[in-house]
């Protein structure tokens, strides 16, 4: 099975239609697969729902697709520095689900193995449980949180090989391997593909199971908030 493919619209065909949701990789403006929003942009998918961290700032990450109105609700933890997230949502133009930073990871990571629900103490006693179940263990109150099941996964990585088992830098590895999971497809640009067979078994994050087409692509190295010393 060929799982590499020639551009980010190729990896994405067939793949998109209108109020799907899709669990996209990245922290802050840190792997985020930015050639396959793109590809979502100009196919000009909408009615969107987004599961991500954040939304990248206004012209990057899927900051691009709420400037084309594509993207209906979001489950986030962190509007950053995106003005036109805050304005959407402020405005009642944009759905928002909040969800602390580890709740979101894990509600990805849960659906990706196939978890439908689970427990935690994170947000008990804030607007976060209001409306969710609540359970006491060994005398400690817990909420119940869904797993995560989406449509699709785009995911940037540092390299993979054709079988899609995949290797992250750095920040990288946060949310994209947990998004990459949760998806019924999964589809992933890289940096470099390389020859399979090559990459360490104990250096890969993510097993090329959970991985179904594949990208290479030249990306945009961006620094949200560039701080410097004086000259």
């Amino acid at each position: 099975m060929n799982k590499v493919y020639g551009s980010a619209a190729e990896a994405l065909d067939g793949l998109l239609f209108e109020g799907m949701m899709i669990a996209s990789g990245g922290f802050g403006l840190c792997g985020i697969p930015e050639l396959l929003l793109q590809a979502i942009k100009e196919a000009g998918t909408k009615d969107l729902t987004f599961a991500s961290n954040n939304a990248g700032v206004d012209d990057f990450g899927i900051g691009i697709l709420l400037q084309t109105r594509q993207v209906k609700k979001m489950l986030s933890s962190y509007v950053g520095e995106n003005a036109e997230f805050m304005r959407q949502y402020l405005s009642g133009e944009l759905e928002l689900e909040f969800n602390p930073q580890g709740t979101l990871a894990e509600r990805m990571r849960a659906g990706g193995c196939g978890i439908p629900g689970f427990y935690t103490k994170t947000g008990v006693g804030t607007v976060i449980a209001e409306g969710k179940e609540h359970k006491e263990f060994n005398g400690e109150t817990y909420i119940m949180e869904e797993g995560i099941f989406a449509d699709l996964s785009i995911v940037k990585a540092w390299k993979a090989d054709a079988t899609g088992n995949l290797v992250f830098r750095k920040t990288a590895r946060n949310f994209n391997p947990p998004a990459a999971m949760c998806g019924k497809v999964c589809v992933v640009e890289v940096e470099e593909i390389v020859p399979t067979g090559s990459l360490d078994p104990d250096h890969i994050h993510l097993p090329g199971i959970y991985v179904h087409r594949i990208i290479q692509g030249e990306h945009e190295k961006r620094i949200e908030q560039r701080t410097v010393r004086s000259a």
